[in-house]
């Protein structure tokens, strides 16, 4: 478990110890535990999928018992991603990591384990939001049989057919709502100050994160080249040294020992970026891609409201003639007029939930944000001054026997 993982599992115990907390020991007080555990790859070629074990502890009277162990795959948990962004507006939902299409990258240990805990990390976002934990969609993801999950999947999810289709609704609203705030479509649009700075904000952070992240690959890809090439340099010079058979060949075999034990730990000190460093960056740029998503409902529920504002004004007007003119189609008017109204009146109670729940949710997400970054970043630094510790040391211990052999 890394870092982050962890400071999330001990900010999620402090944030619910008053009303519901997962991970918590106590019998008394509400809590909810969830674990992804145990990939194991199923099936063969294009059929392949990796499945896992997700564990459940909690004493909340809704939940079947006190354990419950299940088994899901990647798909599940887009159905539990896919069902919540329908039916929670202005909530941020948990971002999901991305599907690899690459067959090679697919089934490898270290991709495999980047997704274990990004799926760990996506349901404890959820069973820790004091909203999203009560979701019937959470107790069933975490309860059901495999083969209730399987009809679940299959189903219609009110205007999303299957999966995939939401996946490409999330893309296009994202791709919409960017669209609106470059200024490439004008439409109805919200004026408030409050609201252009978060849209302001929320691009420009996707903009930044998304640049660290792309570094702090580079920097993964550098540490193992660098640890490779030390690797082959230090068989070089083994090789070398052996050819010697004197101080200077016992000095070179020194070398090349050192070049393969720091290479080892540049290797080691890579895939602690990137499972500490880079892959939080990863998971905060698609937090904010879920966050755009939020804010395009937003675009699209304050829409629909002004629409319905007007068609009603001009639908009373309309009444009002036909009431002068004592129409004998009053009562069929009178009756869509205030279908239209109660249509109206709800658009906006729908577009006020939203905007509250999102001033809500903005503020959470940056104090979670400032905490998990100021995690991930103590870490990296953590462990750029372990290896530049390690590699000074190395090449010290070197010194006197090299001079030893350059004085003789």
């Amino acid at each position: 478990m890394n870092p982050l993982q962890q400071h999330h599992q001990r900010s999620v115990v402090a944030a619910a110890a008053s009303s519901q907390s997962p991970r918590s020991p106590s019998s008394s007080t509400p809590f909810l535990s969830v674990s992804v555990t145990d990939p194991v790859k199923l099936g063969n070629g294009v059929q392949a999928y990796i499945s896992y074990r997700v564990i459940t502890k909690t004493n909340f009277p809704e939940y079947q018992g006190p354990e419950k162990i299940v088994i899901r795959r990647y798909s599940d948990f887009v159905w539990l991603r896919d069902r919540l962004f329908e039916k929670y507006k202005g909530i941020f939902i948990p971002p999901l990591p991305e599907k690899s299409a690459v067959e090679k990258f697919r089934f490898s240990a270290e991709f495999i384990e980047m997704r274990r805990q990004a799926l760990d990390l996506f349901v404890n976002r959820i069973a820790s939001h004091h909203e999203l934990q009560q979701s019937e969609d959470l107790r069933l993801f975490l309860q059901a049989e495999e083969e209730t999950m399987e009809r679940l999947r299959a189903q219609e999810t009110g205007i999303f057919k299957k999966p995939s289709d939401l996946m490409q609704i999330f893309k296009d609203v994202q791709s919409k709502v960017s669209d609106v705030v470059l200024g490439k479509e004008k439409p109805v649009e919200e004026s408030d100050p409050d609201y252009e700075k978060l849209k302001h904000y929320i691009f420009d952070l996707e903009n930044h994160l998304a640049e660290a992240q792309k570094h702090a690959y580079r920097l993964v890809k550098r540490h193992r080249e660098l640890g490779q090439s030390l690797s082959d340099f230090g068989k070089a010079v083994k090789l070398l040294g052996a050819s010697e058979g004197n101080s200077l060949g016992k000095a070179f075999s020194e070398l090349g020992i050192k070049s393969e034990i720091l290479s080892t730990k540049l290797q080691k000190e890579a895939h602690q970026i990137l499972m500490n460093f880079e892959e939080p960056l990863k998971d905060y740029v698609r937090a904010v891609q879920s966050i755009k998503a939020t804010i395009a409902e937003r675009a699209n529920a304050f829409r629909k409201q002004c629409q319905l504002a007007e068609t009603v004004k001009l639908k009373e007007i309309e009444l009002e003639r036909q009431r002068l003119h004592r129409s004998e189609k009053l009562a069929e008017a009178e009756r869509e007029y205030n279908e239209l109204k109660a249509e109206s009146e709800h658009a906006t109670k729908t577009f006020e939930s939203i905007v509250r729940l999102m001033n809500e949710e903005i503020g959470r997400f940056q104090e979670q944000k400032t905490l998990d970054m100021g995690i991930a970043f103590h870490e990296f630094a953590k462990g750029q001054a372990r290896l530049a510790n390690d590699i000074a040391g190395a090449w010290r211990s070197l010194l006197p026997k090299l001079e030893a052999c350059s004085a003789a």
